[in-house]
């Protein structure tokens, strides 16, 4: 299958506003995704089987933490550069997408913004280049939407922490060398601390059996007395609010991401619609098809022109935590959508592997739910609107 025969979507002339830069790398990460991921991700989804051969590639492409300066490995990026790289890896695969999101998001994120200068040296680097993979933790097996409910803890023994607990439905958890988790200490304030692979105690024990996502690896992190150096706390950040600004990050990111999984669902229907003939002509001429298509294209421009705004927002660190909250439920739910009106437009063609739509469409399932629900975005736009929670 010739990869490089897809036509991206932009409807109404969004290039206009991007940089010569901003398309520069598009089209780096594009040619990778064509190159590099299109000819392996349906094997490996079909083996359950996550490609560790990409990590270093994606390091090298600079997809990992593109907005970190220089000085500590990264690209020195925008938001709208982040987004658009986001963009292009999720147009090959939304678990892959997943993988660059945990690294750059949630890992590298709070250590440049919470952590101090000695950890900014120490993990940035390795983590830009994939040398180094990282993981997140903070939900739990019996707390994900109420993350402050959270029973993983932190106890002081004068030299160091002891860690107990666990979190559940990590990203990249059996092949991370560090994990940043959030545990609550004696006064019951959440902190941030880092873990590293090989610490007596810690174990990260994948989960199996996954119809979504099976291109990523995912697991948990299991704590047993786990000491952690005081060195390892990230000083800068005390109480939910520093999972909250990653998941902010992690949730800007997905915004941007799934428009590349609707844009592959569109283009493939669009392409089959035009061959495929029934009544002796192609299916594109009735009606109902047009129909789709249109819809499918309109809902795509609409999500990517609030992608364009939250990311100038961000780039003038105007974007509020609703904001993303509300672009990340809009645009995951637009691409759930084409990916299944565009599976209709195959018929019984949608369902085969020879295709990506099933695939663009079982992942999608995931990302509707993590880094918050589907509703609870919902009930946080709800309290923004009338300053009444519905939570408590």
């Amino acid at each position: 299958m010739n990869y490089n025969n897809y036509k991206s979507v932009d409807y109404f002339n969004l290039d206009d506003f991007y940089s010569s830069e901003h398309k520069l790398i598009r089209q780096s990460i594009r040619d990778w995704v064509n190159r590099s991921l299109k000819p392996i991700i349906d094997e490996a989804n079909h083996k359950h089987e996550f490609p560790k051969q990409i990590i270093k590639q994606l390091g090298a492409l600079g997809a990992f933490g593109p907005y970190i300066p220089l000085k500590y490995g990264g690209a020195g990026l925008d938001y709208i550069s982040y987004g658009l790289i986001m963009q292009e890896l999720e147009r090959g695969d939304s678990g892959i997408r997943s993988v660059a999101s945990v690294q750059s998001s949630l890992v590298m994120y709070p250590i440049f913004e919470f952590g101090n200068e000695e950890q900014r040296q120490k993990y940035l680097p390795k983590l830009a280049s994939g040398e180094l993979v990282g993981a997140f933790g903070l939900t739990e097996p019996n707390h994900g939407s109420d993350p402050g409910a959270m029973e993983t803890n932190i106890v002081d023994k004068g030299d160091y922490y002891l860690l107990n607990g666990a979190k559940m439905w990590i990203t990249n958890s059996p092949i991370a060398d560090i994990a940043i988790v959030w545990a609550k200490d004696e006064q019951q304030i959440v902190r941030g601390l880092i873990v590293e692979k090989g610490m007596s105690g810690f174990s990260a024990p994948e989960t199996h059996n996954k119809w979504s996502l099976r291109a990523s690896i995912t697991g948990e992190l299991v704590f047993e007395n786990v000491k952690i150096p005081k060195e390892n706390i990230l000083p800068n950040i005390k109480g939910l609010k520093g999972p909250m600004k990653c998941l902010n990050s992690a949730r800007y990111g997905i915004a941007w991401g799934v428009i590349g999984a609707a844009m592959d669902c569109y283009d493939t229907a669009l392409n089959y619609a035009l061959e495929r003939k029934q009544f002796n002509k192609p299916i594109a001429s009735f009606q109902l098809q047009q129909k789709k298509l249109a819809e499918i294209l309109t809902d795509i421009t609409k999500a990517q022109l609030m992608a364009w705004r939250i990311g100038t927002l961000k780039n003038d660190n105007r974007a509020t935590p609703s904001q993303i909250s509300m672009i990340k439920r809009n645009n995951v739910q637009m691409a759930l959508n084409t990916a299944r009106e565009s599976r209709q437009i195959l018929g019984a063609m949608g369902i085969s592997g020879d295709y990506p739509i099933m695939r663009h469409m079982i992942n999608l399932e995931s990302v509707i739910t993590y880094e918050g629900t589907h509703d609870i975005h919902l009930l946080i736009t709800g309290f923004d609107i009338t300053k009444i929670s519905s939570f408590k």
